[in-house]
């Protein structure tokens, strides 16, 4: 969201305060797998349970085996564009060459605000996720 919020503010941006053109920002994601034990990750999820006499069941006897891949996104950061930009005829603009002509960074609004609002959105439905997952925690526990 702050890089599209970037973008919007700066498309009319001809230069930047260090004197270069504006780069549309995109954000670089990549998928990170790596094979894990069920069994490992099912111990780092369960916890140990009071036991209150002594013929209860302990609960570190569980048996699982096989192995899986742990498949995750991770952000890389903001990557500058390919410094595309597109030629807007405006001879009173300080920037604007012989011709008339000023370089404009290559940014459409509209697709940025759409890109806004599909974050926004996925945003909604991760946090809206996790209010699930608490909600059905807490119901657990008062059973």
């Amino acid at each position: 969201m702050d890089a599209i919020a970037a973008n919007i503010a700066n498309a009319e941006t001809t230069t930047g305060p260090d004197g270069s053109f504006y780069k549309r920002k995109k954000v670089a994601f990549k998928e990170v797998t790596e094979p894990v034990k069920f069994a490992n990750e099912l111990k780092k999820a369960s916890s140990e349970l009071a036991s209150t006499h002594p013929r209860h069941i302990r609960s570190y006897g569980k048996r699982v085996s096989g192995t899986s891949k742990l498949s995750f996104v991770e952000s890389r950061g903001f990557e500058a564009g390919q410094g595309d930009f597109k030629l807007v005829y405006d001879p009173s603009h300080p920037d604007a060459d012989d011709r008339g002509y000023v370089k404009m960074p290559d940014i459409n609004v509209l697709g940025e605000m759409v890109d806004l609002m599909v974050a926004s959105r996925a945003y909604e439905a991760n946090v809206a996720t996790l209010e699930a997952s608490k909600n059905i925690a807490n119901k657990a526990l008062e059973i």
